[in-house]
């Protein structure tokens, strides 16, 4: 950037020297008639255009390039921090905003730190290096000239105001635009399903036109702003022309230096011109810098903390003690909960709809941080345990399956991408999708589709089980993940789950009582509190939900059996 500024330093400098040779060959042409002084101009003249346009060109190439650098490094910050951002942010800040902030505010600061910083620094430099010029050559005309130009600072002033304020006006209407159409795109299938495309195309066509309102009001300043710097600069050349034509009849300056004067002054007019499109891209650039600052510092969990020093494996052990977790500081999701996993065996979760099981399984697994000493993982605190060595001791399989838009043999070694093949192959048999992927044509390399929509449910969720266990964890996850699975499959994979899990913690979660009556533990939690815990036999004994529900899928099961 240093670099960049001396060029345009020695750019407008070197400019400065063009109304001088032009001077001299005015004022020679009236004192004699040489034609060889004039190509000695010409050439001086060309000579200082071709160094200037060389040094506008390193201008151009550093801050110029600067502004991409900084736009590179901050895009890559913003990328690195959405992935840090806590779980807990989402719920607060849609989508498409983040996008608008990441790609349309990004873009407005780069101007900012490109253009902005290159035509403010020019327009200073300008500005005093002609002015001191100009007061040089003729104080009286100089100060005349200027005089229309005392109106400028206040007006400025007042419109930069209005500038910021409808310019994070318009961003935010662009970032509700883009979430708007992110969250139609996402669901397009449900969108269609229901026939709601009219629907939404007004809404869309009302957000858009609240846009375009937004944007001709900002357009109205800026508007007002162009025709202002024009109408100052107009002003000043009349004055120059009228006054100092009166100062050439009184022969007190020559008619080159008035020639050079009204050059200068152009000079002048070009800095307070570009003096409103500088504003505009410095309160845009501005408003822009405000809103990626706001989500620059929302809470992020990060994932190598240097105050955590914890080396030992993870062998497995999990305990709750008194856990009581809310999401919003009001509404308690979860009560007093308490139980012990020793190592390698397996945890059982069911319940109702809306009893806490996958906040419980989210606290676990620290997608959302626990309070402090309720939550501990082979006797120490979760919080405690560097977040990067937590994750790739667990394997979470989610209650919505996520795949991503690359090959279904990709997406099985998502968490561990250097895996071979063999070990991919292996995950899928264990996961029971082996049989199925060798009937696509493409096997491993089959392509899923955005969200993986080329799959069935239950493809879709051994895959993901198949993901989770190719990284070989203490702790294997499975919120509800074998809900789209049929019964046999479910056995299937139950069964090679409890060989691969043999000294390896698990913990399921599952509305389906033939999912997890073989679990060492099961607890049942009704309205975010455990109301019965113990196996399979002794829950039977109680006679309370759990034997309710045994008894009302068992019913079920015998009628779907006899139809």
């Amino acid at each position: 950037m240093l670099f960049g500024f001396l060029s345009l330093f020695f750019s407008n400098f070197i400019m400065l020297i063009a109304p001088q040779i032009l001077q001299e060959a005015i004022d020679t042409l009236q004192e004699e008639t040489v034609p060889g002084s004039m190509l000695l101009y010409s050439l001086a003249f060309l000579s200082v255009i071709i160094i200037q346009g060389v040094f506008r060109y390193y201008v151009r190439q550093t801050l110029g390039v600067v502004s991409r650098q900084i736009e590179y490094d901050m895009r890559n910050d913003i990328f690195q921090h959405i992935q840090q951002m806590s779980s807990a942010v989402f719920h607060q800040i849609k989508t498409g905003d983040i996008m608008s902030r990441s790609t349309n505010d990004l873009q407005a600061v780069r101007m900012l730190l490109g253009p902005g910083i290159m035509y403010s620094a020019n327009a200073f430099i300008i500005f005093i290096a002609v002015l001191i010029t100009l007061l040089s050559k003729e104080i009286t005309l100089t100060c005349i000239a200027l005089i229309p130009m005392i109106i400028l600072p206040i007006t400025t002033n007042r419109l930069s105001k209005r500038l910021y304020e409808r310019s994070r006006a318009v961003q935010e209407q662009i970032a509700d635009i883009s979430s708007r159409a992110q969250e139609v795109i996402t669901g397009v299938r449900v969108v269609k399903a229901y026939g709601r495309e009219i629907s939404l195309l007004n809404q869309f066509k009302a957000a858009s036109k609240r846009y375009v309102e937004r944007s001709m009001a900002l357009v109205k300043i800026q508007g007002t702003i162009w025709p202002l710097m024009g109408t100052i600069g107009g002003m000043s050349s009349v004055i120059t022309i009228w006054y100092g034509g009166i100062l050439v009849i009184e022969d007190r300056i020559s008619l080159g230096e008035l020639v050079a004067f009204e050059i200068y002054l152009g000079f002048l007019m070009w800095p307070l011109m570009s003096f409103g499109w500088v504003i505009n891209i410095i309160q845009r650039g501005k408003a822009s810098m405000v809103r990626i600052n706001e989500m620059m510092h929302l809470d992020i969990s990060p994932l190598f903390d240097e105050s955590l020093s914890i080396k030992t494996d993870i062998k497995g052990e999990i305990e709750v003690k008194d856990l009581s977790f809310s999401y919003d500081g009001k509404n308690t999701v979860l009560d007093r909960i308490s139980f012990t996993i020793p190592p390698g065996k397996t945890l059982a979760i069911i319940g109702p709809t809306g009893s806490g099981k996958s906040t419980l399984i989210n606290l676990i697994a620290r997608i959302y941080d626990p309070p402090p000493n309720t939550l501990f993982v082979d006797g120490v605190d979760v919080t405690k345990i560097p977040l990067q060595q937590l994750r790739t001791a667990m394997g979470v399989v989610p209650q919505d399956t996520l795949l991503f838009s690359k090959s279904i043999g990709e997406n099985i070694a998502y968490g561990k991408p250097e895996a071979t093949f063999a070990e991919i192959q292996k995950a899928a048999e264990n996961s029971q999708i082996l049989h199925d992927i060798k009937r696509f044509p493409d096997q491993f390399d089959t392509l899923v589709g955005e969200r993986g929509v080329t799959l069935s449910g239950g493809q879709k969720q051994r895959t993901a089980i198949g993901r989770a266990l190719i990284t070989d964890p203490r702790i294997l996850i499975l919120d509800d993940a074998l809900s789209s699975v049929d019964t046999y499959t479910e056995e299937k994979i139950l069964k090679h789950l409890h060989v691969i899990m043999d000294e390896r913690t698990a913990i399921i979660v599952s509305h389906r009582i033939s999912t997890i009556k073989n679990a060492d533990l099961i607890i049942v939690l009704d309205k975010g509190q455990i109301i019965e815990k113990g196996d399979h036999a002794s829950l039977i004994e109680m006679q309370g939900m759990y034997a309710r529900i045994y008894k009302k899928q068992l019913l079920q099961d015998a009628l779907r059996n006899d139809d």
